[in-house]
């Protein structure tokens, strides 16, 4: 058995989330991280307005070139400096802006990331959601 089972339900949610809040770009693309000036955001990061993630702070979200009001992807990165574990928003990306998002967030030693792409299955546990 899976231990990951690709829920249309969930995606569903995450999309309520992004379509019922602002969302605040406050790193542009191509911008500078404000502690870390070597880190280059490769799309546009912000977060969403009135929400809050595991950190208490609103959640990340990316921004791609493309038009969607979707979210295609979630990132979840696991930091050893900060102690924490983070879930982030992809939005709009391409594969190529998908790609650099990764390698953006897997460059250094303290932290990776791993991507867990958009489904549209409804497994048989959750058929009477």
């Amino acid at each position: 058995m899976n231990t990951y089972e690709n829920n249309a339900f969930f995606w569903q949610k995450l999309d309520t989330l992004l379509l019922s809040s602002k969302l605040v770009v406050d790193r542009p693309r191509n911008s500078s991280h404000y502690k870390y000036s070597n880190l280059v955001y490769p799309v546009d990061y912000g977060y969403l307005n009135d929400t809050m993630s595991s950190d208490q702070s609103p959640i990340d979200v990316f921004r791609g070139s493309e038009k969607s009001s979707l979210v295609q992807a979630i990132a979840v990165s696991a930091d050893i400096l900060k102690k924490d574990c983070e879930v982030k928003l992809l939005v709009g990306c391409s594969e190529e802006e998908i790609h650099d998002i990764l390698e953006f967030l897997n460059q250094t030693e303290f932290q990776k990331a791993v991507l867990l792409r958009r489904g549209n299955e409804v497994p048989e546990w959750a058929q009477n959601d």
